[in-house]
């Protein structure tokens, strides 16, 4: 009993003993934790600095720092000890340093299709995607399908390097497609999120489809062949009816089929620009007659208004008269939302398209729709004309500061104009 009781009693003092050193351990710790001392620690940090194969100077910044994350570690682990000496076991550490970190959202998926909702309200209210995301969609879509659920927290890079190489082997879009549309959409849907602290990061970031170079094997623009044999197809055009004598096709896409070529021959606007025209965007000033393109109308893609005098071709043609007896609203398309006003007129430049391609009137490696925007720069450098004006016209910034300063007005934009010959429509007989 005698030897039990020495033991216990050598074991209460080597007890007590050990809480009276953690003790001045903890005063010293903290002490040095205010003075930035680092001695108490060195031993730890030299330790440290071994085991994790690390080159760190004594005295040194990263010396200092690592001493001061040691010290407030080692504080709280001391202070649980003393705790638990005086039976206190719910004591939970304080420090960042060491507390576990605290359960974050991560749980709570983020829906992919909400982001996309909450992206699109966010950018058409601030006057982009005038088509309401109508071209972006079948996108969104697609990602979420290959993913085969909803939860942007869940994407990885990965992920998408797979929805790209899935479009690029088994759908067979063609490189600009997945770069230009796809990943583009992704990357400013996933960039908006992280901006908009949705998401932690932008995993889309970076994920990227090398576009092979484009080699033109002519010119962009329509030839004057070409061009006349578009604007003849355009002037004779008559909807066809079907079988059971009924004209599927609507009156306003026969007045595009019309006008649309002619009016962006004169113009060098894209086409959709001029399908969304309405009729109160052309107006009379004195001897000339001006549309207006504005997005007020659908979409501009400089995103301003700009004024175009229509070609004397254009009024002789009997483009007036159509005016006049049209209804107000669209010209071109029949939609009476203003809010779709550019998805309808887009829709009505397709038909165009398709139209002249179906005459096999576009040749290869000719846009249908933008082949007018390449011939008046084509034909204004032919004719020495002023460059900046025909910018003017088509929406095209100056290439320097200085070409934006002053005004393109109506008359130097009309002296432009009247300076393009007229083509020869007159029908040839074989």
């Amino acid at each position: 009993m005698i030897n039990a009781y020495s033991d216990y009693e050598m074991m209460l003092i080597a007890r007590q003993l050990d809480a009276k050193v953690r003790e001045r351990r903890l005063a010293g710790l903290l002490s040095s934790l205010s003075s930035g001392d680092t001695n108490q620690v060195e031993a730890d940090i030299r330790q440290y600095i071994t085991e994790n194969n690390l080159i760190v100077e004594p005295g040194s910044d990263k010396w200092r720092e690592l001493a001061h994350v040691i010290t407030r570690a080692e504080i709280q682990a001391l202070k649980r000890t003393i705790e638990r000496d005086a039976g206190d076991y719910s004591g939970q550490p304080s420090d960042p340093i060491v507390k576990p970190p605290a359960p974050e959202d991560a749980a709570v998926p983020v829906k992919i299709s909400q982001l996309w909702i909450d992206y699109l309200s966010s950018r058409v209210q601030a006057g982009f995607i005038k088509d309401g995301g109508r071209r972006q969609e079948p996108v969104i879509r697609s990602l979420r399908g290959f993913l085969k659920h909803d939860d942007a927290r869940r994407v990885t890079k990965k992920d998408l390097l797979g929805w790209r190489d899935h479009l690029m082997t088994e759908v067979k879009l063609a490189a600009k497609t997945v770069s230009d549309i796809y990943l583009s959409t992704a990357r400013s849907l996933f960039a908006w999120a992280h901006e908009n602290e949705r998401l932690p990061e932008n995993v889309a970031e970076k994920v990227r489809q090398p576009k092979p170079r484009k080699v033109d094997g002519r010119e962009k623009g329509y030839t004057d062949a070409e061009a006349v044999a578009v604007l003849r197809a355009s002037r004779s055009h008559v909807p066809r009816p079907n079988r059971f004598d009924y004209v599927r096709e609507t009156a306003h896409t026969t007045a595009a089929k019309r006008w649309a070529p002619i009016l962006a021959a004169f113009s060098g606007a894209r086409i959709s620009e001029i399908t969304q025209l309405r009729k109160e965007d052309v107006r009379n000033e004195g001897e000339r007659w001006i549309a207006r393109i504005t997005p007020d109308a659908g979409s501009v893609k400089s995103g301003g208004y700009r004024d175009v005098p229509l070609h004397q071709q254009i009024i002789d043609q009997g483009f007036i008269e159509f005016l006049d007896a049209a209804n107000e609203g669209p010209l071109f398309h029949g939609s009476k939302d203003p809010t779709k006003f550019a998805s309808a007129a887009q829709g009505i430049s397709d038909e165009v398209a398709k139209w002249l391609q179906s005459l096999k009137l576009v040749p290869v490696g000719v846009r249908p729709n933008y082949g007018w925007r390449h011939r008046l720069k084509t034909q204004a450098l032919d004719l020495g004309l002023t460059m900046r004006v025909i910018d003017a016209m088509q929406g095209h910034s100056g290439r320097t500061a200085g070409e934006n300063y002053g005004d393109v007005t109506i008359i130097a934009r009309a002296r432009v104009i009247n300076a393009l010959p007229f083509y020869d429509l007159t029908e040839r007989e074989n």
